[in-house]
């Protein structure tokens, strides 16, 4: 299975909700992708640009794309980026694929 990191951003709705009561999304988020067929790893909160981060594994990207777009359905979720992860070994094998092509860079000043 693939490994997928999605960064999401709650609606100000969402975090009222919340804050009135709290909830473990953790479980309801990993029951989420269960049904596409993956497995959640692990999911944060955070500071900055998104509120939160989920790793997952997801069986292709179509399923993985699938939980992104079942998860911002009911409204919450103001946005989301997904971002295929990669190994250290799958890494290695994308440069030495990668260094057996030649690729001219533009000619600009």
């Amino acid at each position: 299975m693939a490994c997928y990191m999605t960064q999401f951003g709650y609606t100000s709705t969402a975090w009222a909700s919340l804050a009135k009561k709290p909830e473990d999304r953790s479980k309801t988020v990993g029951s989420l992708i269960e049904k596409f067929g993956g497995r959640l790893r692990e999911m944060y909160y955070s500071f900055g640009e998104y509120d939160g981060v989920i790793i997952f594994d997801a069986p292709d990207a179509q399923s993985a794309a699938a939980v992104a777009v079942a998860a911002v359905g009911p409204g919450h979720v103001a946005k989301i980026l997904t971002t295929p992860l990669f190994t250290i070994q799958e890494a290695m094998e994308v440069m030495a694929k990668a260094g057996k092509v030649s690729y001219t860079a533009p000619a600009g000043k």
